[in-house]
């Protein structure tokens, strides 16, 4: 069992995005402190955080001087390049820890690691060139997606196949990334649970979300999801047994496709998550305060929902609807500080609160 750090600790941060943000807000409000560290200039998180670190990730003595300025490090995104950690961890604990990381950055590690636990997943195959894509297509059948394995979010690097004349052209489309092809799910919706393990093995799970999304990037998330009290404890269960296969600490994100079969797992990200900001106004500890209870050793809340909600996320120019929703009864803004609104960038979210639960 780990010791619980104690109010005025500090917990470092890798990323400083909206999700390092609202987790440096979160920590404070539990009287820590948190460091960024973010390659980037002038980062969302670097106006609510104690510290921040402007260095590269290759930056080996920057890397150094922030382990040794906290007490244990956290991160917002799972892209965070192998050998920096292995320079972190020389120095403190990482939370979620590295087999999450690995298992996560690889799509092609991520869907093997779920079908070996037992989960259903979509159909999938390797595809290191044209020839692997053509004979992967003729197992799997079209449609289909073809992945990067490494690196994507938000809509980013794949391309549909609808028909085999289409192959040629996505594999392109990748530049020689390695690749990973994904058949088609029939589904009728999506969900994804938002779950939280503590280093003791304590496992506590917020109520399913069902995600609508728009040109690949998490449109809305609603609360509660379209789910039987059987698919919600499945949705649940299958959670925990990725949590606790992983020995996994902090918030993790699971997403499902809902199927007459059953539930797919769709993906999973070992961070707090954008269809769990829901919960910062339908429960009394949020997913960010989830995150920060687990990784400094605290007891979880239990994830109970207090009020049904839709969060949906503002993107680009959605900016301009500020003041009219500033004006919207039972409407909670949450703006990311971002000063460019470009065309696909999350510059923050709202929560509508539908009503009280009894």
């Amino acid at each position: 069992m780990t010791d619980p750090l104690q109010p005025g600790a500090t917990i470092g941060i890798l990323g400083g995005g909206q999700l390092g943000r609202m987790l440096s807000v979160a920590a404070s409000r539990l009287g820590f402190k948190t460091h960024i560290f973010e390659p980037g200039a002038n980062p969302p998180a670097g106006d609510v955080a104690h510290m921040v670190t402007t260095a590269p990730y290759e930056d080996e003595a920057a890397l150094a001087a922030f382990a040794a300025s906290v007490d244990v490090i956290t991160y917002e995104f799972e892209n965070i390049p192998t050998a920096a950690l292995d320079v972190l961890e020389q120095h403190r604990p990482i939370r979620p820890g590295r087999e999450a990381l690995r298992v996560s950055q690889d799509r092609l590690t991520e869907k093997a690691f779920l079908q070996d636990l037992g989960l259903q997943t979509a159909p999938f195959a390797d595809i290191p060139d044209q020839v692997a894509l053509d004979a992967a297509l003729a197992e799997i059948g079209a449609p289909a997606i073809l992945k990067t394995r490494r690196f994507g979010y938000d809509g980013k690097g794949q391309a549909r196949i609808m028909t085999a004349e289409d192959a040629a052209p996505a594999l392109a489309s990748l530049a020689g990334a390695p690749a990973i092809l994904e058949g088609f799910v029939n589904f009728t919706h999506e969900a994804s649970v938002i779950a939280a393990r503590s280093p003791s093995g304590e496992v506590a799970c917020f109520d399913p979300g069902e995600n609508v999304h728009r040109d690949g990037i998490l449109h809305t998330t609603t609360v509660p999801a379209r789910l039987s009290q059987s698919q919600r404890m499945d949705a649940v269960l299958m959670a925990a047994k990725i949590l606790n296969a992983l020995d996994y600490v902090g918030v993790m994100g699971v997403e499902l496709f809902v199927t007459p079969k059953g539930l797919v797992v769709n993906e999973i990200a070992p961070r707090v998550h954008n269809s769990g900001h829901w919960t910062q106004n339908g429960c009394a500890v949020d997913q960010f305060e989830q995150h920060i209870r687990a990784v400094v050793s605290w007891p979880l809340g239990d994830g109970q929902r207090h009020s049904d909600v839709v969060m949906e996320n503002l993107i680009g120019d959605d900016v301009i609807r500020i003041p009219e929703l500033a004006r919207e009864r039972d409407c909670a803004l949450h703006l990311y500080g971002k000063a460019d609104a470009k065309p696909g960038r999350k510059m923050g979210h709202i929560n509508r609160v539908i009503r009280a639960q009894k």
